[in-house]
């Protein structure tokens, strides 16, 4: 059937009210997704000065046929650059347009990942107010597109910064919107209490779709007959149009939407990063005289549209409290080193803060940088628009190294200040007769004991043949130390919240060497010549001076906090927490502790390059397809690596489909209950589309109902309790980490470099949004490492080497800003750094 008679055969349903349309006009900003990042910096710059030239003509009526268009700036990154860019003249006819409202700034940045903390999200929210406040203007609206959610603090860096109103234009590929219906407002609650007025919208495109742009129709959220291109002529477009438009206000009204107005955003071409469009205006006059009597249609600001729908009263709109997890936040896991380099910065950051306070040593431009090497890395966009069917393609490596270069300029900007705040407090540079000093800080809210790394340089040690001693230089105390390299010397220090101390390596005389490594032969230890450890001693006899406190077995480790348990099928499957007798690990679950899962889904035809794109795009919200083909992690080997009188480090080999080479690093301390893990792996390069997790089968391991606790921007939130209706329940990324407590008991788990977590079941199903779930159901956690299940813009293969790390401790019960400090603590280590004398 022919398009024209497809139209005309087209049934155009009945309205039962007087309708109009509100059209907001912007331009979706995906830094990379459909060219160059720096080109489409420019394009950005340049659809400011074109808005700028089409509200001008207007306003001095050289084109009266242009009067009522506006621009909305769905970014004010785009403003920023074009501010950069733009001559004084310029500049202040922009300022002019912004305070006519002819064009509306956003009080948003860009449209972010959740991987930014509290502190980046306020600075860089901040920007587009201050901008505001030095030309007499004051924002109170901002918008999102493309993502689907945010962290809870989200909403108050908002408040914060001035802003009352957001409008969220979601995007439901791969994703979906909150609330079980778009197009409704809803009052969001934020941790301190204040609230937000949130309009819970449709595509940020959906007006391309509707017809309300000429030349750019769409078909992407409207699947109807009409099979049409984009560039249709005014005797087809308009009839399309006409017919959509009607029916989806026929829609609005079978639903009972409440009002008889409703917003829609639209771009000037029929892509991201589209240019403004004079045109619509246009169109839009010429609909009005024709059909506005039914249904009109104005395009308007942000600003204006909340202003009408207060009109309609607020006071009785829903409020809800709670997370508003983003499905588009397992972006961080597509590329998993390079988001391991930008935590690793972000922390590094907030170091160089605490050091230097008033920024005596680093300047305020020197965070900035940094900061805006971070917003550019945790942007949503993770590369071109074809990287998984053709990844060899010249944009798709362009874009992939221009994106990993933000986290790397971050990285490096950040520790040079580290460096510079470090010289500035008496940090020795490299010099002959350099004293053996250090100076350890804890910078953490809470006191803290941790285990301190000493390195020397490589020639140093030949001035140390017989060893050193390491002392607290405030006290005389000589610390117990540990050596795992000729290099270095690890000892255990308990420092308060902000305090610092000199440590100082002296060599030790012939007469003071270490005897511990020379013992005799047991009489009691059933253990071979072999050196194989693998059967309980009969006879449990008082350990001398010269024993190491943690015993490592071949199926097992015990050490004076807890009690490990391995094998084969299972990996770690028990963990008995000595302080309470209690097992510290779901007896329920599939798993073992840190036990490596991967998930591969093969097309049906391997041979056909074309199925790695068609079968990740048939998977919807699982991430996975239905035939996935899913390998549980085999325990194959177990090395004790060393033992000592402050920890003992143990390496469990695995052995599971898709990656070469797999370990756990255990070092079990101690003095503490406290573990740390260092996960190494070697990942084959596959260009199906793959998952790795690690299991985290943990629970407190007290008494009463477990809660399980998540640290993300604006305080801890309970997954599965605090979230808004509607959001994913299936994982979130998170920032220190993650906790369970009971009445008496909590386990913190640190994730310092995989911020991604999944809480649902890993099986393929029918997913389920908050709200439902069964009311008694609890969330499982794996650390969901690596991903490239996306058919358009991830990274196409995981391949290569990977370390990750985790901490995990146990103790009593914390209050929940205790908690937060807590993990966060966990993910600092001290600062050490070499010093001069005094």
């Amino acid at each position: 059937m022919t398009l024209e008679r497809q139209i005309k055969q087209a049934v155009l349903p009945t309205l039962d009210r007087e309708w109009k349309i509100y059209v907001i006009h912007h331009s979706h900003t995906d830094l990379g997704y459909t060219d160059r990042q720096e080109k489409i910096e420019q394009y950005h710059v340049d659809f400011i000065r074109q808005a700028l030239h089409i509200v001008n003509e207007a306003h001095n009526g050289i084109k009266p046929e242009w009067k009522g268009f506006h621009w909305t700036c769905e970014t004010f990154w785009a403003v920023e650059q074009f501010l950069k860019q733009a001559g004084d003249e310029e500049k202040a006819a922009f300022a002019d347009a912004v305070r006519r409202g002819d064009i509306e700034l956003s009080g948003t940045y860009l449209n972010m990942t959740e991987l930014p903390d509290m502190l980046l999200l306020n600075k860089i929210h901040g920007k587009a107010q201050r901008y505001a406040d030095s030309i007499g203007y004051q924002i109170d609206s901002a918008m999102t597109a493309d993502i689907n959610g945010y962290s809870w603090g989200y909403a108050d860096s908002l408040l914060d910064n001035g802003i009352r109103h957001l409008f969220s234009c979601i995007h439901t590929h791969h994703g979906m919107y909150a609330l079980g219906r778009k197009q409704s407002p809803f009052w969001w609650e934020a941790p301190s209490g204040e609230r937000l007025l949130v309009w819970n919208g449709d595509h940020y495109m959906l007006g391309n779709e509707l017809g309300l742009c000429p030349g750019a129709l769409g078909k992407y959220m409207i699947r109807d007959e009409f099979g049409h291109r984009r560039m249709e002529p005014a005797h087809i477009h308009d009839p399309i149009a006409n017919t959509r438009i009607h029916r989806y206000l026929a829609q609005l009204e079978a639903e009972r939407y409440p009002y008889d107005f409703v917003p829609v955003m639209l771009s000037g071409l029929p892509t991201d990063n589209g240019s403004p469009n004079s045109a619509i205006i246009e169109w839009i006059e010429a609909w009005n005289r024709r059909s506005g009597e039914v249904v009109s249609v104005e395009m308007i600001t942000l600003s204006s549209f909340f202003a009408r729908l207060k009109e309609e009263g607020t006071d009785g709109l829903p409020v809800h409290k709670g997370d508003w997890p983003d499905w588009w936040t397992d972006g961080v896991s597509s590329t998993p080193m390079h988001t391991q380099i930008y935590r690793d910065a972000q922390r590094t950051l907030r170091k160089v803060e605490k050091l230097d306070p008033e920024q005596k040593s680093v300047s305020l431009q020197d965070i900035e940088a940094v900061e805006q090497s971070l917003a550019l890395y945790a942007e949503h966009t993770w590369g071109y628009h074809s990287s998984v069917y053709e990844p060899w393609h010249k944009n798709v490596q362009l874009l992939e190294v221009r994106k990993a270069a933000h986290a790397a300029e971050a990285s490096r900007l950040a520790y040079r200040a580290l460096d510079q705040a470090l010289l500035a407090d008496n940090a020795a540079t490299l010099y002959p007769g350099r004293p053996y000093r250090f100076k350890v800080t804890n910078l953490s809210e809470r006191e803290v004991t941790e285990l301190v790394q000493l390195n020397l340089e490589g020639w140093e040690p030949d001035e140390l043949l017989n060893g050193v001693e390491v002392i607290r230089e405030d006290t005389g105390e000589v610390l117990i130390q540990q050596s795992t390299h000729p290099q270095t010397s690890i000892v255990e220090l308990k420092l308060q919240s902000m305090e610092n101390c000199i440590l100082i390596l002296r060599p030790l005389l012939v007469a003071q060497l270490d005897q511990s490594c020379l013992t005799s032969t047991s009489n009691s230890k059933l253990i071979g010549a072999d050196q194989v450890y693998d059967m309980e001693d009969m006879y449990t006899l008082t350990q001398s001076s010269l024993q190491a406190p943690i015993t490592v077995f071949q199926n097992g480790l015990e050490s004076p906090f807890i009690h490990l348990t391995w094998s084969e099928d299972r990996g770690v499957f028990s963990w008995i927490d000595k302080e309470t007798g209690r097992e510290l690990l779901k007896p329920d679950d599939s798993y073992g502790a840190f036990t490596p899962i991967y998930e591969v889904t093969n097309p049906a035809n391997p041979a056909d390059a074309s199925q790695v794109w068609s079968i990740r795009s048939r998977m919807g919200r699982n991430r996975k397809g239905l035939n996935v083909d899913r390998s549980v992690g085999q325990l194959v080997s177990v090395r004790a690596v060393d033992n000592g009188p402050l920890f003992a480090t143990v390496e469990l080999g695995y052995q599971l489909k898709g990656i070469a080479y797999f370990s756990l690093f255990l070092r079990v301390y101690a003095r503490q209950n406290r573990l740390d893990i260092s996960v190494r792996l070697h990942k084959e390069s596959v260009w199906n589309p793959e998952n790795v997790y690690l299991a985290l089968p943990f629970t407190s391991g007290g008494t009463g109902p477990v809660t399980l606790f998540a640290d993300k921007p604006g305080g801890l939130v309970r997954p599965w309790k605090d979230q808004i209706p509607g959001t994913c329940l299936d994982y979130s990324s998170v920032q220190s980490g993650i906790a369970w407590q009971d009445n008496d008991r909590s386990l913190l788990l640190a994730v310092p470099d995989t911020p991604l977590v999944q809480w649902g079941t890993l099986d393929y199903g029918l997913r389920k949004v908050h709200t439902q779930q069964a009311p008694d159901a609890q969330p499982g956690a794996y650390a969901w490492l690596m991903t490239n299940y996306w058919e358009t813009n991830f990274k196409a293969t995981l391949g290569g080497f990977y370390e990750f790390q985790y901490s995990i401790s146990a103790g009593g019960r914390l209050l929940a800003e205790d908690m937060a400090a807590a993990l966060q603590a966990l993910n600092e280590p001290f600062v050490v750094a070499r010093v001069n004398e005094k």
